[in-house]
């Protein structure tokens, strides 16, 4: 039971920053908005607060922000008056739409900044194996050597060793090791090599033939911090739009489309794991709603800026029997998503 209310709790507060970003600005713009919900559904709570009926529904997957004037399944409520979100300008619009998606990215840079400055594990910087006759081996590297530097640079993480290595452009790697307590240092060439990715696409890849040894604890400075949290945030931003991409070109099958039950079972998981590791399933998760709301599918906010770059661009709006029908398509893709994901589900966890 406590893992399923920690489920709750953190999908509540992400759920609650994303749509506390589309309220902020609509009210920063001088709209009203009539309801702020943290679910869908019959209300449980309700309290009105400054011209807002702020709520917990009954169905805790998701949640929405009702402006006035702003009503797609509905045209005939869209409201003239200054205070409505329909009479705003496209880009003031498009900056109310994206502020949910920011506020989510945000959210996952600071719990990564938090993160980093806790102890939490990360891949260290000695050696735990080597390809025979690679080209670390071949020039002397060995079982335990600490990796000090790459060409002057230093590492401490496994992580700073893979990008000093994808980033350069010689043909040779000045590596120095720390070998029991004494210094060393080898010319490494690297070679580009065959290798399975994420995904499991076959990808050509420069490669030196090491393998990290173990896990270590760590944590970093405030400024650190902040950098590890920048990083970490883009790290994951870019793999998920990668996966999505991935999806649509048919690399990853739809089996692996998980749903509500997949993400309680990794936040349940991670709560018995620890604080840090909730905090780090929290921000992956805040940065995968802030992705999945900017895909430009009708009745999410991509969608939705969509439709005000097309009005920007040809000074109309689109008509109101095509924004229907478009956002009803929009919906049925979604629920679509949302059965598959609940089916997949299944299958992995009860068959």
């Amino acid at each position: 039971m406590s893992g399923f209310l920690v489920f709750l709790l953190v999908l509540s507060v992400l759920v609650f920053v994303h749509e506390l970003g589309h309220f902020s600005v609509a009210r920063y713009f001088g709209v009203t908005v009539y309801q702020f919900s943290i679910g869908f559904g019959p209300k449980l709570i309700t309290k009105y607060w400054k011209g807002t009926n702020w709520s917990f529904s009954l169905i805790p997957l998701g949640g929405y922000v009702q402006m006035k004037g702003q009503e797609d399944l509905d045209p005939s409520k869209n409201s003239t008056d200054l205070d409505s979100y329909t009479m705003l300008t496209p880009m003031k619009r498009i900056f109310i739409l994206l502020a949910g998606p920011f506020a989510n990215f945000i959210l996952a840079f600071f719990l990564y900044i938090f993160v980093g400055l806790m102890d939490h594990n990360e891949l260290g910087n000695q050696i735990g194996g080597l390809t025979k006759d690679s080209p670390a081996y071949q020039a002397g590297l060995r079982d335990g050597d600490k990796i000090i530097s790459i060409d002057e640079q230093e590492v401490v993480l496994w992580h700073d060793l893979q990008t000093i290595i994808k980033d350069d452009n010689s043909d040779k790697l000045l590596i120095s090791v720390n070998r029991g307590g004494f210094k060393k240092t080898f010319i490494v060439r690297p070679e580009i090599l065959e290798t399975k990715n994420i995904f499991g696409e076959v990808v050509s890849k420069k490669m030196i033939g090491i393998a990290p040894a173990s896990i270590v604890s760590v944590s970093f400075t405030p400024i650190e911090s902040i950098m590890y949290g920048f990083d970490k945030t883009y790290e994951a931003s870019k793999l998920i739009f990668l996966g999505i991409q991935k999806m649509l070109q048919g690399i990853i099958p739809s089996s692996e489309v998980g749903g509500v039950i997949s993400i309680g079972k990794v936040i349940s998981d991670a709560s018995d794991t620890g604080i840090v590791s909730l905090f780090i399933i929290a921000a992956l998760i805040s940065v995968n709603l802030g992705v999945l709301n900017l895909l430009p599918i009708p009745a999410l906010d991509g969608g939705h800026i969509m439709f005000n770059l097309y009005e920007l661009i040809t000074k109309r709006k689109p008509s109101q029997k095509v924004l229907l029908n478009l956002t009803v398509g929009g919906w049925v893709i979604l629920l679509g998503l949302m059965v598959l994901g609940i089916y997949n589900d299944i299958n992995r966890f009860f068959n």
